[in-house]
């Protein structure tokens, strides 16, 4: 059975960091696109960042950009986000979800979801 396990949520005052993990079991996540999404009670489910399969090539949101990133150890089959710098506004459930290849900004087009990871930010 194919399945995302996400981890590394947590509290964190502003300014913080966390780092998120997204490992795979069943199959391997080194050609997939893998997208970390966040959702909030009062926003749609936003992707913050996407790390291509095969290629690694990154996109990130433009408000996480400079603070987040993405990348992938394809021994460990995982995907990790590095958060620094939290903001009030970062916080959410983050999800990661896995696609074929390439990176896409609509949740739809991901075809495997983790159950999700709690951030919280707050002083």
């Amino acid at each position: 059975q194919s399945q995302l396990v996400e981890s590394g949520g947590g509290l964190v005052q502003p300014g913080g960091s966390l780092r998120l993990s997204c490992a795979g079991s069943g199959f391997g996540l080194d050609s997939y696109a893998i997208g970390w999404f966040r959702q909030t009670p009062t926003k749609e489910r936003e992707e913050v960042s996407c790390i291509s399969g095969y290629t690694g090539l990154t996109h990130y949101t433009d408000s996480v950009k400079g603070r987040f990133t993405i990348s992938r150890d394809n021994a460990e089959n995982t995907v990790y986000l590095q958060m620094n710098d939290l903001k009030l506004e970062d916080a959410g459930v983050y999800y990661c979800a896995a696609k074929s290849l390439t990176c896409s900004w609509s949740w739809s087009q991901y075809e495997y979801w983790g159950q999700g990871t709690q951030v919280a930010v707050s002083s």
